[in-house]
């Protein structure tokens, strides 16, 4: 994500943290359901604003997670179905 208010980012951090978890200061990973897809949806909608704001969530398909490769500190998330937001 990218939103340059400091009160939004934080409530937005505060969010994804509901969801899955931070690997990076504004990356997260977590494996969500459809439900849940959707319910981080609303909240997100409801929270930023379109106009200044950037929330991204990619979709890793199988194939691709288990070519994740990591370097550094962390471990790769090794869930089913993993998004980054």
């Amino acid at each position: 994500y990218d939103v340059p208010s400091d009160r939004r980012r934080t409530k937005l951090a505060h969010l994804l943290e509901d969801f899955g978890v931070r690997v990076q200061f504004s990356v997260f990973e977590g494996r969500l359901s459809d439900e849940d897809l959707e319910r981080l949806r609303a909240r997100v909608t409801k929270l930023i604003k379109p106009e200044e704001d950037q929330v991204r969530v990619y979709r890793i398909c199988a194939e691709c997670e288990r070519k994740i490769e990591l370097f550094g500190e962390g471990e790769v998330t090794v869930d089913p179905e993993v998004y980054v937001v």
